[in-house]
């Protein structure tokens, strides 16, 4: 049986081989996209996860409570997450100008489609 403390870091396994899986695996560029948002989810809780403490308390100085949770994980987090969606929009953006270009957004017909003008080149 899976203990409580280590839930999440089966969970967070799990999110980062499903997501690596989309990003390796799959020709679509969109499927891509979402593969890298759930690859970078899992890294989120794989440092948000150790961040809080069960009984501690936001990092104010009181006397009656000891054990305080460190804020800086959830600090990189959000800063990540602004990363990250940033990311997701750029690729997002190349992907609408990847469609306008070659007509697809499968990352098959765009190698065979510039395979076909680069071996078109050559012969001229």
């Amino acid at each position: 049986m899976i203990s409580g403390g280590h839930f999440t870091y089966f969970i967070t396994i799990f999110l980062m081989i499903a997501g690596l899986f989309l990003v390796i695996a799959r020709g679509n560029l969109i499927k891509k996209l979402i593969g890298l948002g759930i690859f970078q989810t899992s890294v989120y809780l794989l440092y948000i996860a150790p961040g809080k403490l069960v009984g501690g308390t936001a990092p104010i100085l009181s006397p009656e409570f000891t054990i305080y949770s460190n804020p800086l994980p959830h600090v990189l987090i959000l800063t990540a997450i602004v990363v990250g969606v940033a990311t997701l929009a750029l690729g997002l953006a190349l992907v609408v100008r990847i469609r306008e270009a070659y007509d697809t957004i499968e990352e098959d017909e765009i190698l065979a489609v510039d395979s076909a003008h680069e071996t078109e080149v050559q012969t001229t």
